[in-house]
């Protein structure tokens, strides 16, 4: 009994055994956290890629990537006139980014026409990498690094993406800066989550515009929920955000007349369906049948975000007029059920990537780099002209007026000179009776409006740009007065209305 009491040393304390570790690779790689994997590769990757997506779409969207940011910001350092948006209807924080970088140009005499045009797109497309970056880091924490990989592929490969998030749009800005906030939202499984990073984030997204409210409004509430403080969560960080935002009145004067006082409908309406018809499957593309699959299988872990789609579409359903890149912020949540999706097909996830890759690929090329290139093409011929109103000749000074739907091209941000230029105005209806417009008093009865406005040779400009439509119906005035074609410059292969498929500059002699 002794020997064996001895042998099992009932009592005694026994010392800790030190295991050598080992120093293989292997080891470390199992070790390592996910978070610390490919940090700066990602970073590089990320970077690279928005700044070829920037190079890479050279067309149009809409107007207010002009004229709600770089005529703005240009106006704002160099003083050319531009055009002039009812007083508190848009604020200046997202211009203002722009025009630091003008002053910037302009002090060390380096603002020259294509600094102007790029740099803001670039720097918009080193928010949008840092976003992209953000959001892989998230997916990390959320899923194992399968899931989070092809979500991420999915992120990047999306045309709408691609076409939208190197724009100067404050709904660029917008989608950016909520998917910077959703990194730091409290997110099931998320380990990266805070309170005052992520609604310091989205009170900059109302500041910049404020319907990105919209789609935070759900995000908020399920916060509230979940939050087992809620008193300290509405002191500490609801009550901040929402003082903060009281200061910027622009938000509320923006609501006033675009959603009150219908001003938006000015610009277009569209049935109530249209978003669940078209709007959406535009906007997400040929992710749909992924994002549809995503949904069925991890509905009950992500239902917030399903819900913030869900709620957004909705709301803007309700409003009349309607536009793809309003739902575009949201479109980072929908991918983290296509990701899902992609994970889950196993052996066919490889094919399903290549084939959701091929069709990507060829809308995102052709919206990029043809579909409504001409409005920006022109301005390049037009800009010889500054030569010419800066050397005094024999030839008269240049005037040049745009006969297009108003707005249709950017304005001095491209061309950089004080030449005049002149365009069919259409201010928002702001209550007065029979309010008819200009660009709308011209298309009605365009020989008569040139009669009315140019009652003397002497007072027509010396270039009118306009879409080939418009030709046929204005030919007797452009003969009667000597005007002549000088170029024709392609613009799309959907003419609609009274834009064209292409666009002529018309020259007097």
């Amino acid at each position: 009994m002794e020997n064996l009491r001895s042998r099992l040393k009932f009592g005694s304390k026994v010392e800790d055994v030190k295991l050598r570790r080992r120093k293989s690779q292997l080891y470390s790689r199992q070790e390592e956290s996910p978070l610390n994997i490919g940090v700066l590769s990602v970073t590089v990757f990320c970077v690279v890629f928005r700044l070829i997506n920037c190079l890479l779409v050279q067309t149009s969207f809409v107007p207010d990537e002009y004229w709600q940011s770089l005529e703005v910001s240009h106006r704002m350092v160099f003083k050319y006139p531009f055009w002039e948006t009812p007083a508190g209807i848009r604020g200046f924080s997202y211009p203002l980014l722009f025009a630091f970088l003008y002053k910037i140009l302009q002090f060390i005499s380096y603002d020259s026409v294509q600094l102007l045009i790029w740099l803001p797109r670039i720097l918009q497309s080193l928010l949008a990498s840092f976003a992209d970056v953000k959001f892989f880091f998230l997916l990390q924490t959320l899923e194992n690094p399968d899931v989070a990989r092809w979500t991420f592929f999915c992120h990047m490969c999306s045309w709408f993406t691609w076409f939208c998030c190197t724009r100067t749009l404050t709904n660029s800005m917008e989608a950016t800066i909520t998917t910077l906030a959703l990194s730091y939202f409290p997110l099931p499984g998320s380990k990266t989550h805070s309170s005052k990073k992520y609604l310091a984030l989205v009170a900059l997204a109302v500041i910049i515009r404020p319907t990105a409210v919209i789609v935070w409004f759900p995000l908020l509430l399920y916060h509230f929920w979940q939050e087992d403080n809620k008193l300290r969560l509405i002191t500490h960080h609801y009550i901040p955000t929402g003082f903060v935002l009281s200061w910027t009145p622009v938000q509320f004067n923006f609501l006033k007349f675009n959603i009150l006082h219908g001003v938006a409908d000015f610009y277009g309406s569209h049935p109530w369906h249209w978003y669940l018809t078209q709007g959406f499957a535009v906007v997400i593309g040929p992710h749909l049948p992924l994002f549809l699959h995503g949904c069925m299988l991890a509905f009950k872990r992500y239902k917030i975000l399903l819900a913030a789609v869900v709620w957004t579409i909705a709301v803007y359903s309700v409003l009349p007029h309607k536009e793809f890149r309003f739902i575009y912020p949201v479109l980072p949540f929908c991918m983290v059920f296509c990701g899902i999706s992609l994970a889950h097909l196993k052996s066919w996830r490889r094919p399903a990537a290549a084939v959701l890759l091929s069709a990507n690929l060829i809308p995102a090329l052709y919206t990029g780099l043809i579909h409504q290139r001409g409005t920006l093409d022109v301005m390049n011929h037009l800009q010889p002209l500054c030569d010419v109103g800066n050397v005094s000749t024999t030839r008269p000074q240049p005037d040049v007026f745009f006969l297009m739907p108003c707005h249709s091209t950017p304005f001095y941000s491209h061309i950089h000179c004080p030449i005049k230029m002149r365009f069919l105005e259409c201010p928002p209806d702001l209550g007065e009776e029979a309010y008819v417009d200009e660009a709308e008093r011209f298309y009605e009865e365009p020989l008569l409006w040139f009669r009315t406005s140019f009652p003397y040779k002497s007072s027509l400009p010396t270039h009118l740009i306009m879409f080939d439509v418009l030709e046929k119906e204005i030919s007797v005035f452009l003969e009667g007065n000597n005007f002549v074609r000088a170029a024709k410059i392609f613009h799309t292969h959907f003419p609609e209305g009274r834009v064209g498929g292409s666009i002529f500059i018309y020259e007097r002699h």
